[in-house]
This record gives structure tokens, C-alpha cells and sequence, in this order.
């Protein structure tokens, strides 16, 4: 019991301080497939330290919720990171707290209090990036109880370990249909949940095409720095939700031994390097939506979901 704690405790070590650096590499993967040299993949780091060292400033007329917020978004990433596989395939301490519905939902509460705090500043480009991201929420969030229904009908459980020795045993379960399709799915979740082309373009500064960004404007000093590490780290559980569970559920520690567990953190960078190519890909290759599209967008994810759900109960 006693290291299964400490390997809880590894994992979000790893989350807090590898996440920082998976937002350098894909910026830097960004740059490099544009043809241009792009800042150093440690610069999210230099962001982070020099805006802890900045001075804050908030408005006398925001409330309680416009000072908490950077505090939850940067805390809620830890909670999902307890209930995940991130570098061992077998469950630790925290492991049967909650399933991958209660870390959808974890993960939802920022989002929802970031909606708020960016109308509470009265600034009148926070509560249009507001009303986006929600408009985005609204279409996302049924796709993703489709995609953890589908899950849990195929895998006999949401809780995010058992799902992932289901996929591989037997390994025909990998390769099937529906699992293809889900893979589609979450990956065009997370484009939306992570404000990436083709949904938003987060590396623009136009408050007026903006979505996520837009709602954390008026942070500064302190609050711009968690929100900003609460970013990365959102995006890093993400990835290891749909790798280390859905995509490629290999390469995770599977001994309750240290030297296996640390080992398994330069395997998954590599592996979610790999998904950064990807990513990197679409983002660079395909062009922004217009904001009325992005219902077209989501309701193609809605559907592929379902699809994988008719599939696997017609056992195609």
C-alpha cells in the first residue's frame, strides 16, 4: 500500500513538471512544420517562472470567483491525474475514487468556473470567448457520454485500469471497429476541448476569433501562471486518457517496483510525442472553421460515437 501511494504521488510529479514541456514540443513541432524556427521547447517554462514573478492585478469589481478560479484550473488536472493510468497498467491508491465519467466531470468544473470568472471581469471580450466555450461544452459534453457509454458497454466498466486490460485481452478487442471509432471520436474531442484548429486557432491573439483564450484575459502575475500550467497539465491528461487507455495502452509499468515505474516516463513522452505529430498535422493542414461550423464538426464526433455503440451491440 505504502508504494502504491508513492507511485500516486509520481504520477503527479510527472504530470505537474512533464506537462510544460509536451506544450514546448508541440509548439515547436508547430513552428517547424510552418518553416520557421519557433521559440525553444522549454519556453513554457520561462513563461510560467517569469509570470510568478510578475506583480497581479485584479479589478476591485471582480468577486470571489474571478480570484479561485485560477486555483481550481489548476487543480483539477491533479484530481483526473489520481484516477488514470499515467505510468503504471495496474491500479494504485486513488484508482477506484471515481471512473472516467467523474474525470470528464472534474475536468468540466473548470471549465465551467473559467466561463464565469471571464464574465465576471466585465471586459467585454471575456464573456463572448465565454459564450463560445460554452456553446463548444454544450455540443462536446454529449459526445463524451456517448464515447464513455460505448466504453463502459464494451469494456463492462468506466473505471480507466479495467478498460485498458479489456483492449488487450484479447488483442482482437483492439482492432476492432467500434474501438476504431472511438479513437476518432476522442480525438476530435480533443481539438474541441483543447482549442485546436480546426475549432480555434489558440496561438492567434484576435479577441475576436478567439475562444479559450479570450476567457483568461484579464488574468496577470500569479493567476495567468496557474492558468496557464493548469493548461498544460489539462492537455497532458488528455492525451494520457487516450493513449495510456483507448489508443496505445502499452508501455506502462506492469511490476510494483520503482525501476519499472521509472522507466515507463520516457515511454510515454515518447509515445505522446508520437500523438503530437498527429495533432500537429491537422492543426497545420486543415483551415479554421467558422464558428457556426463548429456544430458540424461535433455532431460528425456524435455520430461516430454512436456508430462504434451500434457496432459493437451488432458485434460488426
Amino acid at each position: 500500500m505504502p508504494e502504491r501511494i508513492f507511485f500516486n504521488a509520481l504520477q503527479v510529479f510527472v504530470v505537474l513538471f512533464l506537462s510544460p514541456l509536451v506544450k514546448g514540443v508541440q509548439d515547436k513541432l508547430k513552428e517547424r512544420l510552418q518553416s520557421k524556427k519557433g521559440p525553444s521547447v522549454f519556453q513554457p517554462y520561462y513563461d510560467i517562472w517569469k509570470l510568478f514573478h510578475k506583480d497581479e492585478i485584479i479589478s476591485e469589481y471582480s468577486s470571489w470567483i474571478f480570484r479561485i478560479t485560477p486555483y481550481i484550473l489548476f487543480i483539477t488536472p491533479i484530481f483526473v491525474t489520481l484516477l488514470i493510468p499515467v505510468l503504471t497498467d495496474y491500479p494504485l491508491f486513488f484508482a477506484f475514487m471515481g471512473d472516467m465519467l467523474g474525470g470528464g466531470f472534474i475536468l468540466a468544473l473548470g471549465g465551467f468556473f473559467a466561463a464565469l470568472a471571464a464574465i465576471d471581469t466585465g471586459n467585454p471580450y471575456g464573456p463572448m470567448g465565454a459564450s463560445r466555450s460554452r456553446m463548444v461544452g454544450f455540443l462536446a459534453e454529449p459526445v463524451f457520454m456517448i464515447v464513455f457509454f460505448t466504453v463502459a458497454f464494451v469494456a463492462g466498466s468506466t473505471i480507466p485500469y479495467i478498460v485498458q486490460q479489456d483492449w488487450i485481452h484479447p488483442l482482437s478487442n483492439f482492432f476492432s471497429p467500434s474501438h476504431l471509432l472511438l479513437l476518432v471520436a476522442f480525438v476530435m474531442l480533443i481539438l474541441a476541448e483543447t482549442g485546436k484548429i480546426p475549432v480555434d486557432n489558440p496561438s492567434g491573439h484576435f479577441e475576436l476569433a478567439m475562444i479559450d483564450e479570450s476567457r483568461n484575459l484579464e488574468y496577470s502575475g500569479k493567476g495567468a501562471a496557474l492558468v496557464k500550467w493548469g493548461g498544460c497539465m489539462k492537455f497532458f491528461v488528455l492525451c494520457c486518457i487516450f493513449l495510456n487507455v483507448l489508443a496505445a495502452p502499452w508501455g506502462l509499468a506492469t511490476q510494483a517496483a520503482l525501476g519499472p515505474v521509472i522507466l515507463a516516463v520516457p515511454l510515454i513522452f515518447l509515445k505522446i510525442c508520437v500523438f503530437l505529430f498527429v495533432l500537429v498535422g491537422i492543426e497545420s493542414s486543415l483551415a479554421k472553421l467558422r464558428l457556426f461550423r463548429i456544430t458540424e464538426f461535433l455532431t460528425a464526433a456524435f455520430i461516430i460515437s454512436i456508430s462504434a455503440m451500434i457496432m459493437k451491440i451488432f458485434s460488426f
